[in-house]
């Protein structure tokens, strides 16, 4: 089979489409996938480039893509919940890559029925993403009608299933994001949108729940939470990946506000949830373009620039 490989840290030039790799064995519990198209994380570009090396350990050669949908091709004997020809979306096991290739194989619980309102290359874009969106705002807190939500990051891929997801509880949703998004963001709900590079944090409201995506100037962005409020800080600083990640541990200490950290790991109860939300109209899928597994290294340097709206797509 063909699949996305980097052998070595770098930019991305060093990622390569590798042929005639052994498909891995399905164990019992397992099942065989055929990837119809899987989507390019924006968390995957600095793990690529090495800044997270101290953080998360890559075993050379190292896959890449998290996100996938696709039919399944073949189960284990103890395999229960899904059979041969369904089609299904989900993620790769937790801490683990290699979704960007023509086959994967992974545990039945790590995969779901995809929805049926929106075609596999849109599908992509949302099971990590929207997962981690649906646990935050439905899992970690009970985000409800009236309530503010601040959505910093909002045009990526768990941004703006965020903002749709806070809309569609009911929450008065306020996005953070580039200029060029703006309009498109209260198209989907939001009751405010501003230019991040324009906004002070200071001059913005308080609020019941923060989701941040970006991973800098954390403590100022906690100050505009309510007492009792909850802040998730979803991203690191890229810059200074470990220092990001020791804030988040020793803000645990203070007790004013939360925070809820986690790392996806997606149940399939929550995959389920998920496709109902979009094929109920709740949560579409945004995709910014859709290139084939040949281009992932232009897929990357997109997402470097900067201004991706929502998920890359890559098909096999």
């Amino acid at each position: 089979m063909r699949a996305v490989r980097y052998e070595r840290y770098g930019g991305p030039e060093v990622l390569d489409v590798v042929d005639g790799l052994t498909p891995p064995p399905v164990g019992a519990g397992q099942v065989r996938v055929r990837v119809s198209a899987a989507a390019v994380g924006g968390g995957e570009v600095p793990i690529r480039a090495g800044r997270l090396r101290r953080v998360l350990r890559q075993r050379m050669p190292a896959g890449t893509g998290v996100d996938f949908v696709g039919s399944i091709a073949q189960v284990g004997a103890a395999v229960t919940r899904v059979g041969v020809g369904d089609v299904v979306w989900g993620v790769v096991p937790h801490g683990t890559f290699g979704a960007m290739a023509e086959q994967v194989v992974v545990p039945q619980e790590r995969v779901a029925a995809a929805p049926r309102s929106v075609p596999a290359w849109e599908a992509a874009a949302l099971p990590s993403s929207g997962t981690t969106a649906l646990h935050a705002l439905t899992r970690r807190v009970a985000l409800g009608s009236g309530q503010r939500l601040l959505v910093r990051g909002a045009a990526g891929g768990v941004g703006v299933v965020a903002v749709q997801l806070g809309v569609h509880l009911g929450a008065r949703v306020t996005a953070l994001a580039g200029a060029a998004h703006l309009d498109w963001l209260r198209g989907l709900g939001a009751e405010e949108a501003f230019d991040h590079r324009r906004t002070d944090l200071e001059d913005l409201g308080r609020y019941d729940v923060i989701v941040d995506l970006v991973g800098t100037r954390m403590a100022r962005v906690r100050d505009r939470l309510v007492r009792g409020g909850t802040l998730f800080p979803l991203a690191l600083d890229p810059t200074r990946p470990i220092r990001s990640a020791l804030w988040v541990v020793a803000g645990g200490l203070d007790r004013r506000t939360r925070l809820g950290a986690f790392s996806n790991d997606p149940s399939q109860a929550e995959l389920e949830e998920l496709a109902a939300l979009v094929d109920g109209g709740a949560v579409a899928p945004v995709v910014s373009a859709v290139l084939p597994m040949e281009e992932v290294s232009e897929a990357h340097r997109r997402l470097e620039r900067g201004g991706v709206r929502g998920k890359i797509v890559v098909t096999p």
